[in-house]
């Protein structure tokens, strides 16, 4: 990708791209921006909806390019209080800048949903993540689709997470079709926990990163927190719940229609999945984008849809993506040239 290079006020290279921006700090002020333990650039990623790379005197900056900007504006203005006043500060002066930034900007920047849990508060690091929080809070069925890392799960249940500790629902059911093993869990060894907690695994883990383990220990005792595979969904008819089921590319038009049918009064039914990433043994099997299009125009639903800019997982995962995406056009425009 082509890239161009700005001077600034401050004399530092600034490199644009579409959805990233690189600038460079002098190593004799590079604590002063990135803090100690880059513990200025954490409580940046609180406050705005970007991701913050530091490689050496680079600070890498993904997100949207009006609060990229933002933060680059800021930057430049600290660092020539800094140059200007020729003394050690007292204070985070960059933390202070930001918040003022904030403040003088609040007229033109939205302000962000926000999911609130026991060990953080979540926001959005991307303009489709912070519509997402928002929509999460406002419509009772959402599909998310779009490639592994944008937060399509994450969000989702810490959304779940943040409205049953505010008292907005009683439970949260969290769900997955177990079709590596066929649902047909009667071949595997231990009871039903032991059986199916393999496929299930992650849910697991996103609830732990948002509450203290013993928490969501005693929340699953009192049935408040619900995980268990797709098929065991059928029959009921769930009230007051939050309902996730995640990994839909794996299920079937048939049980994704059976999903939803489950919803009852005041539930919310969040669908999130990948079409690229079926495990299903015919990929047409999936039900998830015939769903989708059957579903689209019912005003109560919401569909929302992430792209690689919205990935947050570690750059490497961006680019394992984007490689296997350009392999299968690379194959799909073969097979379209030899007809």
């Amino acid at each position: 990708m082509k890239t161009t290079k700005i001077k600034s006020l401050t004399d530092r290279s600034l490199e644009h791209t579409k959805d990233s921006t690189i600038l460079n700090i002098e190593n004799n002020h590079a604590l002063d921006i990135f803090g100690i333990n880059n513990e200025n650039l954490d409580f940046i990623e609180q406050k705005l909806p970007l991701k913050l790379f530091q490689k050496g005197n680079q600070l890498h900056i993904k997100g949207e390019k009006k609060f990229r900007n933002l933060l680059r504006n800021t930057i430049f203005q600290t660092l020539e209080e800094i140059k200007n006043k020729k003394i050690k500060l007292e204070y985070n002066l960059m933390q202070e800048n930001i918040k003022m930034s904030l403040i003088n900007e609040s007229e033109n920047i939205k302000k962000f949903a926000v999911a609130k849990t026991t060990k953080c508060d979540i926001t959005g690091k991307s303009k489709n993540q912070n519509d997402y929080l928002e929509i999460l809070q406002k419509k009772q069925i959402i599909f998310a689709v779009g490639p592994a890392g944008t937060g399509k799960t994450f969000l989702a249940v810490a959304a779940a997470v943040s409205q049953l500790l505010d008292g907005q629902f009683d439970r949260i059911i969290l769900s997955r079709p177990a079709v590596e093993a066929g649902e047909k869990l009667g071949f595997l060894p231990g009871d039903l926990k032991e059986k199916v907690d393999p496929y299930l695994r992650p849910l697991y883990d996103s609830l732990n990163d948002l509450m203290p383990g013993d928490v969501v220990i005693r929340k699953m005792q009192s049935s408040e927190i619900e995980i268990a595979p797709l098929a065991f969904m059928r029959g009921r008819t769930l009230n007051n719940s939050f309902v996730i089921l995640d990994e839909a590319q794996n299920a079937t038009h048939t049980q994704i229609k059976m999903f939803l049918t489950r919803c009852g009064k005041n539930s919310r039914m969040v669908v999130t999945g990948d079409p690229s990433q079926t495990d299903l043994s015919k990929k047409s099997d999936s039900g998830l984008l015939k769903s989708i299009k059957i579903l689209e125009n019912i005003k109560e639903i919401e569909i929302i849809h992430f792209d690689r800019s919205d990935i947050v997982r570690d750059e490497m995962v961006t680019k394992i993506i984007e490689a296997y995406d350009n392999h299968d056009q690379h194959i799909s425009d073969l097979f379209s040239t030899s007809e």
